[in-house]
């Protein structure tokens, strides 16, 4: 019984680990925690055919940074992190962990980085049967640490979760989020360089969601830790991540900060991840909105903001190059990464040609949609 309950918690928790990491692991000039692909290809073949999965995929993912992948089902996004620790074997190209390729790892060194790799998953992957403790202490006990050391180290994990007074607790007494708390205090308990997050929040509420992903963000941070996450949610990559690669068919479509991703998408693919984001002008605005100038009426103007501005919306300059009254009737304006992204819906009485181009060469994404009669 001993047996199997040690091999089933290999399975669960897919990251079995080494008494000590071989010579071959050795750091040198590469900071721990980063991860190169070079030409990364993924090929599955079976009898229904070839699957091209990943394609000359060529990134660098910097250590302690939180590196977001999203793309749309089938894109290829879990493909391509479990090649990080060789869950998927690549078909052709590289990957390289804090600078040394991993494709060559034999069974020794292949359980020693894995043991620098945490994941947790959509589903939590916990045992019934045990309990917060000894679901947090498995990886510990499979490598052989003494009791006494796994319970300090349990301790201090689920004290950073916030799970302290849940050590003797059942998973099936738990909620969603508390779960995942419990998956992540397990995939840090060996103090990992890179985290994995495999759809991490896909199965909780909003509410829940913000909790987790906050909770990723501060272990980021205490810890200086990689994580590297992937998502079919633009809002979770707005909410937590440095840097996003969107993936398309199994290529990048584009990659770069967030919030220039956000704010000027290059790729039909990412402006289509947005489109939930992008809100329309509202109902009763637009139902009255006249194409032509109405006597007596005002210009509405959407001021487009893409993180490229340099500034907040400067609302008493806008009023400064209109030649009445002006007045906002829409907002919906974000930060991200100290770059102002959204829109503004403002009305004028009238704006001449020479505050139009004024107006245009502070905010080049300034467009005149519409004119309206009376007061909207």
């Amino acid at each position: 019984m001993a047996a199997l309950s040690v091999a089933l918690a290999s399975a669960a928790i897919h990251e079995v680990v080494a008494e000590a990491p071989p010579a071959a692991l050795t750091r040198e000039t590469v900071r721990a925690g980063s991860v190169v692909f070079e030409g990364l290809g993924k090929t599955y073949r079976s009898s229904a055919g070839t699957v091209r999965a990943l394609e000359g995929i060529s990134l660098e993912i910097p250590a302690g940074r939180i590196y977001g992948i999203i793309g749309r089902s089938g894109a290829g996004k879990s493909s391509l992190i479990r090649t990080i620790n060789r869950l998927e074997e690549p078909t052709e190209g590289r990957v390289l962990v804090d600078g040394q390729d991993i494709a060559g790892y034999d069974e020794t060194a292949l359980v020693a980085l894995r043991r620098r790799i945490g994941m947790i998953f959509q589903h939590f992957n916990l045992l019934s049967a045990k309990t917060v403790r000894e679901n947090v202490g498995l990886p510990l006990l499979v490598a052989g640490v003494p009791r006494k050391q796994i319970a300090e180290r349990v301790d201090e994990v689920l004290a950073l979760v916030g799970l302290e007074g849940k050590h003797s607790t059942y998973p099936s007494r738990l909620s969603g989020g508390q779960k995942q708390r419990v998956g992540i205090a397990r995939a840090l308990v060996h103090r990992p360089e890179i985290l994995l997050c495999d759809e991490a929040t896909s199965a909780l509420d909003p509410e829940t969601t913000l909790s987790i992903l906050q909770l990723l963000r501060d272990i980021n941070r205490k810890l200086g830790l990689t994580v590297i996450l992937i998502t079919h949610e633009m809002s979770v990559i707005r909410e937590i991540c440095d840097d996003v690669l969107v993936l398309e068919q199994g290529r990048i479509a584009e990659e770069g900060p967030v919030w220039r991703v956000f704010g000027a998408p290059r790729h039909d693919a990412t402006r289509a991840l947005l489109q939930p984001l992008d809100r329309d002008i509202p109902e009763d605005i637009a139902a009255r909105l006249q194409p032509e100038p109405v006597a007596g009426g005002e210009v509405v103007l959407e001021l487009r903001y893409t993180g490229q501005e340099g500034g907040e919306p400067d609302l008493a300059r806008i009023a400064a190059l209109a030649s009445g009254p002006v007045r906002l009737l829409h907002g919906s304006v974000d930060r991200i990464q100290g770059h102002t992204h959204g829109r503004l819906l403002v009305a004028a009485a009238s704006l001449p040609a020479a505050g139009i181009d004024a107006l245009r060469a502070q905010h080049p994404n300034a467009r005149i949609v519409g004119y309206v009669s009376g007061n909207v």
